[in-house]
């Protein structure tokens, strides 16, 4: 090795905290000692895989290389709960970044060394560990602030290739005079050589990171769309359940009057008995959902008549009047998302018996009280609070449980989930004004 090749050890080193440094950010696919496991494993093969192709042909280096990113990918992609694509995107941001943190380090001790005549290993190591600690440390700085809305991102495959060209672009022209001296971009100096590639890295680095913080608001415009198409999508169904509603009660009302005619004129006490029972069902259906809010009353009427279609039990105890304060369009996301949600869920019970649905509503110590409640079966996994989801596409899933908090939020309220006993509860709670 000569001073001026940074040695592969670093690299390495680089490669696995880049790493580290994504995996400590994101929600994990493996636990405890098993993530334990991984990490060291692999810290110990891209070392070994780094230093055994230290002094391979040319020809050989860029396959070297492209192994060397698959490990990195395969290392995030075990640890963290990706998709393919994600794992990609944040493997070559990770891949860069590690570039800019060796090539770094090794300019800076190059230039200690060479004004010094030579250095001793506790400066190396000073060196290594400072930089590393500056460039990982100020970009965990960075992430950490956007992790957030990082978490929610669902990279496409057109965005991964986006990243993937700028990557690819970047490390060519950092290393361009590594392969190539005789070019215009080309240095020919060993601190022309270094000055080259450190600021390309760092351009790259920057390049990347502009592109994250595009993908990420990007992503948050279509996520607040969605939680707007979401909203404007239970206000149609509440306004076209008004209308049925509407329609029902009126043929309610006329057939009461018909049965009036049918008694008057049946003697038989098995035909009276019939008119009977329907009697009841009318005077069942008037009472059923009548809470005091007409918006809530409109809705439950529509969710309910879904309910005995298909095979679902919803109960409700509701004081309607505390609801007043609230606006219609969130009424109808609150409780349009949160029964939508639980009859959702319930549908998948195979056994009609056990699929139930209750809805509470009430007043206590100045504070509204919002509860729906509904069985479930199997493992439920939490992901920032949420519900996290079993379906191949990630993208569209929970908008609904999202607008729920966004409308709890908008009255100073919060919302939380839990899930025991095969019961999951959402519960809502908002501030009354005094």
């Amino acid at each position: 090795m000569t001073l001026g090749n940074i040695p592969r050890l670093y690299t390495a080193l680089a490669d696995w905290i880049a790493c580290m440094l994504c995996i400590s950010l994101f929600p994990h696919r493996l636990k405890g000692w098993q993530l334990r496991a991984v990490q060291a494993f692999f810290l110990a093969v891209m070392c070994v895989f780094l230093a055994a192709t230290g002094d391979v042909p040319v020809a050989w280096f860029v396959p070297c290389i492209l192994l060397s990113a698959a490990l990195m990918f395969v290392f995030i992609y075990l640890c963290c709960d990706f998709s393919p694509a994600n794992a990609g995107y944040y493997c070559v941001r990770a891949f860069i970044l590690a570039e800019l943190a060796a090539s770094l380090e090794w300019q800076l001790y190059y230039y200690a060394a060479y004004s010094a005549g030579g250095t001793s290993l506790p400066i190396r190591i000073l060196f290594l560990a400072g930089t590393y600690a500056l460039i990982f440390g100020l970009m965990y700085a960075l992430e950490r602030r956007r992790r957030e809305s990082a978490r929610e991102m669902e990279i496409t495959w057109r965005e991964l290739l986006s990243a993937l060209a700028i990557g690819a672009a970047i490390y060519a022209i950092s290393n361009l005079s590594y392969f190539y001296a005789d070019t215009p971009f080309s240095g020919r100096l060993t601190m022309e050589i270094f000055n080259i590639r450190t600021l390309v890295d760092l351009g790259g680095v920057a390049i990347l990171y502009a592109y994250h913080i595009q993908l990420s608001e990007l992503h948050v415009r279509r996520e607040k769309d969605a939680l707007t198409n979401v909203l404007r999508t239970q206000y149609s169904q509440y306004q076209l359940s008004q209308d049925s509603v509407d329609l029902i009660n009126r043929k309610y009302h006329d057939l009461k009057h018909q049965l009036s005619v049918l008694r008057a004129e049946s003697d038989p006490q098995k035909k009276n008995d019939y008119l009977d029972r329907m009697e009841q069902e009318i005077r069942a259906y008037e009472a059923q959902n009548k809470t005091g809010n007409h918006v809530l009353d409109t809705v439950l009427a529509g969710k309910s008549l879904y309910c005995q279609q298909h095979g679902v039990s919803l109960t409700c105890v509701a004081d309607g009047t505390a609801l007043d304060f609230m606006d219609e369009m969130d009424l109808c996301t609150l409780f349009g998302n949160a029964l939508d949600n639980a009859i959702e869920s319930v549908e998948k019970l195979p056994d009609p018996e056990r699929r139930l649905i209750h809805l509470s509503v009430s007043r206590q110590r100045g504070f509204l009280h919002i509860r729906v409640e509904n069985t479930y079966e199997g493992e439920l996994q939490f992901d920032g609070g949420l519900p996290a989801t079993t379906k191949a596409d990630k993208r569209y899933h929970g908008y609904g449980l999202k607008s729920i908090r966004e409308t709890a939020k908008k009255y100073g309220g919060s919302v939380t989930i839990s899930a025991k006993g095969g019961w999951f509860e959402l519960r809502v709670l908002l501030p009354l004004s005094t």
